[in-house]
């Protein structure tokens, strides 16, 4: 695939790389201290693990809220930053972290975004969240033109419309991708699974057999063992059935949703001090081996550290003190939500 063209620097008082809970709490601290951020993620939304991995499930043990799931704490980790007014840079990684001899760095991102950051903050969990790949022989060649991995429902339209479509996978996100295809007058939509069983809340369910049943989405089983190409275009894929019989399956567009990887990516490489894959800090402000360069969350390495989300955000308000008063050149003093005046013109909901 082609490099994205690089755009003209922005600057920016900080850079969060990651948006799962910790980064955006990480975001509510830096915005108490006078410093915006860029928050960068290789989802194409935030929340990171939290609502990739138990975007349902409850969670008890947020201070002040007796249960929650993942999704509703993303929610209200995401009105709570909102005075702050945080630029997203979603689905995108960072490929490039460089110091810069006039101070700051440079943080280059795949989808060519180029930022001048002031303080550099890795709360990227366990990892940049990465989809995972077909092995398919020659497949590979066609990604980006007619092979698409886990594209964003804001662009299914354009990739799915008058065109003979495959939605690969059996999750949530595969099902919901095929039903907006199906509405998104694609020319004939296939769901394919090694399997006749669906992962997805009864309502997507309720819609896929709806679906099925009107003739509007055909459902596939089986693996894919080989594709057909000619002239450099992807014609069809070859499959095992179930029994073992040869499927052949014509198509225009290949979309597939097989779930998400982390890998700690380009970041073990940028020269900071490592354990096991974990950047190592240093618990007064949760500074990496790399002054102005912080680490929060499930990423970073400490004795006695515990990979918990409410740690993590303690990790992050330690660490924004830490940065402003490193940029200030001086201690600060401690304001406090409930008395100080400014912090509360700040948080006030809009009139």
């Amino acid at each position: 695939m082609a490099s994205q063209p690089l755009m003209p620097a922005l600057r920016a008082d900080a850079v969060v790389i990651g948006a799962g809970p910790v980064g955006l709490f990480q975001v509510f601290q830096l915005g108490l201290q006078g410093l915006a951020a860029h928050v960068i993620d290789a989802l194409p939304h935030v929340g990171g693990q939290c609502v990739q991995l138990y975007a349902d499930k409850p969670i008890y043990d947020i201070p002040g809220i007796a249960h929650c799931t993942g999704r509703e704490l993303v929610q209200r980790l995401t009105q709570q930053i909102a005075p702050f007014a945080p630029r997203l840079h979603l689905g995108q990684q960072v490929q490039s972290l460089q110091r810069l001899p006039e101070g700051g760095f440079a943080v280059g991102t795949t989808a060519g975004l180029q930022l001048q950051a002031r303080c550099v903050f890795i709360a990227a969990g366990v990892g940049a969240f990465m989809p995972r790949t077909l092995k398919t022989e020659g497949l590979a060649q066609h990604q980006g033109r007619q092979l698409h991995y886990h594209p964003g429902t804001d662009s299914l339209g354009a990739l799915c419309a008058a065109r003979h479509t495959v939605v690969h996978g059996g999750d949530e996100a595969a099902v919901a991708a095929a039903i907006a295809c199906a509405h998104n007058d694609a020319a004939s939509v296939t769901l394919l699974h090694r399997r006749d069983v669906f992962d997805a809340p009864p309502e997507l369910l309720q819609q896929l057999q709806q679906l099925r049943a009107s003739g509007r989405i055909r459902v596939a089983i089986g693996q894919i063992a080989a594709q057909q190409t000619q002239a450099g275009r992807l014609l069809a894929l070859q499959l095992h059935g179930p029994d073992g019989q040869a499927l052949h399956l014509p198509l225009d567009q290949l979309l597939v949703y097989l779930g998400l990887t982390p890998r700690l990516g380009p970041v073990a490489d940028w020269g900071l001090r490592l354990d096991r894959k974990q950047i190592v800090v240093d618990t007064a402000g949760f500074q990496t081996s790399e002054s102005g360069i912080y680490a929060v969350g499930d990423v970073n390495h400490y004795p006695g550290k515990r990979k918990l989300i409410l740690c993590g955000f303690h990790e992050a308000t330690l660490a924004a003190f830490a940065a402003a008063e490193q940029l200030a050149g001086c201690k600060l003093g401690l304001e406090y939500t409930t008395s100080s005046a400014r912090l509360q013109q700040l948080l006030a909901p809009s009139a």
